[in-house]
């Protein structure tokens, strides 16, 4: 099990894709996964505006590529970070892949689908369970998002 100072490191690299995305005026979340040997594997940002693919969220693009590196969909025993806790569709596609351990900067208040507003993983419809580690880096992640929606209000204005 990794420990808090590299959690940090990933969580950090994932900040830092959330800001590409941001930059790129996507909403700012990364996410980067690690194989079982602490090995980065993949990364994602949000490109859903970019790509105008309603599917492309950080962790489904991550997963992809995750999926691509090892040459199956099954990503069994390798950590997922996130700077925001999971949709419902990326809470899916987390336990389609058989993540192990996803790890998650800040709760979703409005569609958070690991822990805040539904819990897939511990649903009795999911059929994979995995380790869920929430808060890592939280105040840097909620202030990653809370000011890019601040400069994009004042922008639409």
């Amino acid at each position: 099990m990794l420990n808090y100072l590299q959690h940090q490191k990933w969580m950090n690299y994932a900040l830092e894709l959330a800001n590409r995305a941001g930059e790129a005026g996507e909403i700012p979340v990364g996410a980067v996964i690690i194989d079982p040997k602490g090995d980065l594997i993949a990364v994602g940002e949000n490109r859903k505006e970019r790509d105008k693919d309603p599917t492309a969220h950080a962790e489904v693009i991550a997963i992809r590529a995750a999926s691509e590196h090892l040459h199956s969909w099954r990503l069994l025993h390798c950590s997922l970070y996130v700077t925001l806790e999971p949709c419902p569709m990326c809470a899916g596609a987390i336990i389609h892949a058989r993540l192990g351990t996803i790890i998650y900067g800040v709760d979703d208040t409005k569609t958070g689908a690991i822990r805040t507003v539904i819990n897939i993983p511990d649903h009795l419809v999911s059929n994979h369970r995995l380790q869920v580690l929430g808060g890592i880096m939280e105040s840097a992640c909620r202030e990653q998002l809370q000011k890019w929606f601040l400069l994009h209000r004042q922008h639409q204005k």
